[in-house]
């Protein structure tokens, strides 16, 4: 294998997800890490807590690729009194760089919300997005089916969470066209209006915006774990990048289920 450094990395992300393109309240980039350093083995993981930087340790990684920011607020301290603080401390300590592509994954082509479509068995339509330089995607089932069998699909299809897959509409009512947006998608509402699709895929949808679409709008609504549509995206990035290193690198994609839901009675 050719020796990589954290910068080859850097590079090869920012080509596929440039930093341009993040959203201007985002913190993307280079979090932790000597831009000189060896990186000879890769994790992704959605989020950065403990018990994933524990897992990196483990496996041996010399960088983690996070889609979540760890510091996305302005910070005046990362001391070891805070759990933020004890992260960064425990990734320089152990010579762990950490990475993030958070909203200039979102819009890339391909990007998080292709990932969460491919995984359902959709197909997206090339260049046509929900908001913007290309948030959120539009797709097709290769057959119509039930929203109650879409529903199954898509449950199946996601990693395993305590949080259920919430459903708004007739379940018998068949469905072929559907607009997905990973993350918190709610803001997005009043695009799918405008959108001709039976029904709109999203996470962390709150009760009153989804109470007045489902009684003013024919379009079903398929709520879903925010850590677990976008868990989907890491399994794509990982090989992405791994062929833009020219396999010159391990990458993994860490499983722990970061979801703050841990039950549901």
């Amino acid at each position: 294998m050719r020796s990589l450094r954290v910068a080859d990395v850097m590079r090869a992300m920012a080509e596929r997800y440039p930093l341009e393109t993040a959203e201007d309240w985002d913190s993307v980039g280079l979090v932790v890490g000597d831009l000189d350093a060896a990186v000879s083995r890769i994790m992704f993981t959605v989020d950065v807590t403990p018990e994933v930087v524990q897992e990196a340790i483990a496996t041996g990684a010399n960088m983690i690729i996070a889609h979540h920011p760890l510091l996305l607020r302005g910070v005046t301290s990362v001391a070891t009194s805070g759990t933020k603080g004890r992260i960064v401390s425990t990734l320089i300590k152990n010579d762990i760089a950490l990475y993030t592509a958070h909203t200039n994954a979102d819009v890339a082509w391909p990007g998080v919300s292709d990932a969460i479509a491919n995984a359902f068995g959709l197909v997206v339509q090339p260049e046509v997005s929900l908001s913007g330089p290309g948030i959120g995607r539009v797709a097709t089932l290769p057959v119509a089916v039930t929203l109650r069998e879409f529903a199954q699909i898509v449950s199946s299809k996601l990693p395993q969470t305590a949080r259920a897959v919430n459903v708004s509409g007739n379940l018998d009512e068949l469905v072929s066209t559907v607009a997905v947006c990973g993350g918190a998608g709610d803001s997005l509402l009043d695009a799918v209006a405008e959108l001709d699709v039976d029904v709109y895929v999203t996470s962390d949808l709150r009760h009153h915006v989804a109470q007045e679409f489902a009684l003013t709008f024919g379009c079903a609504l398929v709520d879903i774990s925010h850590w677990a549509g976008e868990w989907l995206w890491l399994p794509q990035a990982a090989e992405l990048l791994k062929s833009d290193l020219g396999g010159n690198v391990v990458v993994d994609v860490s499983t722990l289920v970061t979801d703050p839901w841990t039950h549901s009675q």
